[in-house]
C-alpha cells in the first residue's frame, strides 16, 4: 500500500479538523471526498501527541463506512480517549498537537504468531471476549523481539496471559500500516 501525497493530505486534514470540533464543540466536520482510497473501507487509527507524550489514540479494524467517514469519526474519538478522561485535550493545547494517521490493511489471521515480522506487522490478539492490538512501531519503539511484542499485547492490552498468544483458543491476526503526520 502506498498513498499519495494528496490523499495522505486530506486525510491529516480531516483527523485534525474533527479532533479540533470535537475539542471546541464545533461544527461536525463532513468529508466531501469519497475517491479512491478515501472511498474504501480501510481500517485507521488516528494518533495525537503533544510534543512526544501521548493525548489520544483511538482506531478500529472494522470501519463501517468509508475511509475518509472513518478518519473523521476516530480524530473526533481520540480528541476524547478515556485513558485522559481526567486529563483532556483543552482548546489552548490544540496548536500544540501533532496528528497521525495510521491506514491499515486488511487482518490476516496467524497460526505461527511468532514468525511475525518486527517493525512491518501490528497485531490483534482476541480470546474469550478479550482483545488487544498494538501498531508496528510499537516492537520497535520498545525493543521488543516478537514474542515479546506478543506477550506485552496479551497481558497490557488485553489483560490475557502473557503466554495467552500460544494457546488454540487465541486468534492473532497481523496487518501493516501506513503511518504519516502533518
Amino acid at each position: 500500500m502506498s498513498i499519495c501525497v494528496t490523499d495522505r493530505a486530506k486525510l491529516i486534514q480531516l483527523a485534525t479538523q474533527a479532533l479540533a470540533a470535537e475539542v471546541t464543540q464545533g461544527d461536525p466536520v463532513e468529508a466531501d471526498d469519497h475517491n479512491g482510497l478515501l472511498g474504501l473501507k480501510r481500517g485507521c487509527f488516528v494518533t495525537v501527541t503533544n510534543r512526544g507524550r501521548l493525548r489520544g489514540c483511538i482506531g478500529t479494524f472494522q470501519p463501517r463506512e468509508a475511509l475518509a467517514e472513518t478518519i473523521i469519526e476516530m480524530g473526533s474519538a481520540a480528541g476524547q480517549d478515556p485513558r485522559f478522561f481526567t486529563d483532556p485535550i483543552t482548546p489552548d493545547e490544540l496548536d500544540e498537537l501533532d496528528v497521525e494517521v495510521s491506514v491499515l490493511s486488511l487482518l490476516t489471521q496467524t497460526d505461527d504468531p511468532a514468525a511475525l515480522t518486527v517493525g512491518e506487522h501490528g497485531i490483534y490478539i482476541i480470546c474469550g471476549g478479550r482483545s488487544g492490538c498494538f501498531l508496528p512501531e510499537v516492537a520497535t519503539d520498545m525493543g521488543w523481539d516478537a514474542q515479546q511484542f506478543l506477550s506485552h499485547c496479551c497481558s497490557e492490552k488485553a489483560s490475557l496471559p502473557a503466554d495467552a498468544w500460544r494457546d488454540s483458543q487465541t486468534q492473532v491476526y497481523l496487518f501493516t500500516s501506513e503511518k504519516f503526520s502533518d
